[in-house]
């Protein structure tokens, strides 16, 4: 018995395919590569590292110096004496340190008095700036009334004039108030008021209130929360760190203006530090006059050294994180 095989039907030939790339991956925050002055291999070597290094230490140095040499050299010059004050070249050093130059500045300037009357017009001032500027602002941004865009273009506006244009049409005003007809003169009102309305405050906040999900004062609405209600228990309490720049800002503005207090506070027993530490240069010599200055700019230097991180963390934020 024989048996006949079969042909197996052949199977079309079959190429393999190409083996697939894989895609490349992007480096994580470099869509592109940028161009710069030296190239990234030149700062890798030795020499690129050591001049990087040596142009950052001297511009960071240099910098330093040029804005500390100045506070270095006032209260040094307080401990040094007026015969030493005057010499030519100036010592670097002074020849005995008299603390006691300090105790007499504010003994016989009465620094006392124009102390507490700066700290009485700075604080007024910073709680008419927080009472006008957060409410506007925040009408600007988040009630948006007629013409609210038109009304924060004339604020923006008078950022571009110079302060010395403003200056008499305010002296003015605060002589003879229109339509009221009573003079702010040697009063503090004559500092609070026009250091309330400040364009770069209203638009530092209502730059912040932007930020403020919308659909947070919606679902405050829901629930029946007024306007007012929801300024006071949602906008507010998010807005810390802006509400701490304009705060700092507006007391440092006051405690250290000169000409519009000159102006408007005539009177001895109600002069800012700064007035009354003018008014009162020529009697003195010169070591306990600077000695003054250094008393009087002890808050400000104070209030930048404590309060530095809420001041950047307030101008950089833009934004809530939810």
């Amino acid at each position: 018995m024989t048996t006949t095989l079969q042909p197996q039907p052949v199977l079309p030939a079959t190429t393999p395919e190409p083996a697939r790339s894989k895609p490349k991956k992007k480096a994580k925050g470099r869509g592109y590569e940028t161009r710069t002055l030296v190239s990234p291999l030149s700062l890798r070597s030795w020499h690129g590292k050591l001049i990087y290094w040596t142009v950052l230490v001297v511009v960071v140095i240099g910098f330093t110096l040029a804005f500390v040499f100045p506070l270095y050299w006032m209260v040094t010059g307080a401990l040094k004496s007026p015969d030493e004050l005057a010499q030519i070249p100036p010592s670097f050093f002074p020849k005995e340190y008299d603390f006691g130059v300090y105790a007499e500045a504010w003994n016989q300037l009465q620094l006392g008095v124009f102390l507490r009357n700066t700290a009485l017009y700075a604080g007024g001032a910073w709680l008419f700036t927080l009472a006008i500027d957060v409410t506007a602002a925040y009408a600007l941004s988040k009630l948006r009334p007629l013409f609210g865009k038109l009304i924060l273009g004339l604020m923006l506006a008078t950022l571009m004039i110079p302060p010395m244009v403003l200056l008499l049409p305010t002296y003015l005003v605060a002589k003879d108030v229109p339509i009221f007809g009573f003079s702010l003169l040697n009063t503090p009102w004559a500092i609070w008021l026009p250091a309330a309305a400040n364009g770069f405050f209203i638009f530092l906040l209502k730059r912040f209130f932007d930020s403020i999900p919308r659909e947070l004062l919606e679902a405050a609405e829901i629930d029946g929360a007024s306007p007012v209600r929801i300024l006071w228990s949602i906008v507010l309490p998010v807005s810390r760190p802006i509400l701490g720049v304009v705060s700092i800002l507006s007391v440092v503005t006051v405690w250290k203006d000169f000409v519009w207090p000159l102006l408007v506070l005539p009177e001895t027993d109600k002069m800012s530090i700064s007035v009354g530490i003018a008014s009162l240069s020529a009697q003195m010599p010169q070591n306990v006059l600077i000695a003054s200055l250094v008393i009087a700019s002890l808050p400000t230097i104070l209030v930048f050294f404590l309060f530095q991180r809420s001041i950047m963390a307030g101008l950089t934020a833009g934004s809530l994180k939810g």
